[in-house]
């Protein structure tokens, strides 16, 4: 089985405010009030919830880079 090399990350406006991302390869999801925040939330997620993970068993390579998409409707 070939490793995926990367997760992707949709970040989107939240229903109230701030930013919600998830990424649905691993089932993570964070929120955040600012963009810069949401990426920085996002990041450490990742890492806590691959912490504790075999990437491999996921389809993963060791580290995979997350490939953030932002769907902000004006």
């Amino acid at each position: 089985m070939e490793l995926i090399n990367y997760i992707t990350a949709q970040i989107r406006r939240g229903e109230q405010q701030g930013y919600v991302a998830e990424c649905p390869e691993i089932n993570v999801v964070t929120q955040g009030k600012s963009k810069e925040e949401i990426v920085s939330h996002l990041q450490e997620a990742v890492a806590l919830y691959l912490e504790d993970e075999d990437p491999t068993e996921l389809g993963l390579v060791a580290q995979p880079t997350v490939i953030f998409t932002f769907d902000l409707q004006p």
